[in-house]
């Protein structure tokens, strides 16, 4: 939903929405989400890069790590705003057990503003026990994502939770997320 930006940083109030297709998208099932004079609370979680064990972009990165052929991809100084599927399952739990929160919730980790592709690639290569030295090429990148969902990947956002976090949720760190995931 949020602008690529290597400094912007976004919280959930940021504007954004209309500079390409994942954008747009966002922007389109939010619209359409909102029912003019209903009496129901709307809630939307924006997700960042959902982490999980046998899907998402794990299962697309996993192999190369795996081979002690992984590492960042393209300059690795892009942020990475990433979240565990089961925090992004327990924000959704949350939004609906909690009957004051409505509006928009973003749905990454509050480490993940400080986690670069770079740090992500080195947490994974120690949670695998594997180095994470190689950068992957922006072409790889792209070839294996697909051109939209590479510039997720390729130039990120600082994106931050922080209705998230006010509303009470917690989260595990990167290295615990990965841990989970991998074991």
């Amino acid at each position: 939903y949020y602008c690529p930006s290597p400094t912007g940083e976004y919280t959930d109030h940021s504007p954004g929405g209309d500079f390409d297709f994942f954008s747009r998208l966002v922007s389109s099932w939010e619209a359409a989400a909102l029912v003019p004079g209903s009496p129901a609370r709307g809630v939307v979680v924006r997700s960042g890069v959902v982490l999980g064990r046998g899907g998402g972009a794990i299962s697309q990165m996993l192999w190369p790590f795996c081979l002690g052929l992984g590492g960042p991809m393209g300059s690795g100084l892009q942020p990475f705003p990433w979240i565990h599927v089961r925090d992004l399952a327990g924000i959704v739990c949350h939004a609906l057990e909690s009957e004051c929160l409505q509006g928009v919730f973003n749905g990454v980790s509050p480490s993940s503003a400080a986690t670069s592709n770079g740090t992500f690639a080195q947490e994974l290569g120690a949670a695998l026990g594997r180095p994470a030295l190689l950068l992957t090429p922006v072409w790889a990148v792209r070839a294996v994502f697909g051109a939209e969902r590479a510039v997720l990947l390729l130039e990120g956002q600082r994106v931050v939770p922080k209705r998230t976090l006010e509303s009470g949720f917690i989260f595990p760190d990167l290295p615990a997320a990965l841990k989970d995931i991998v074991a």
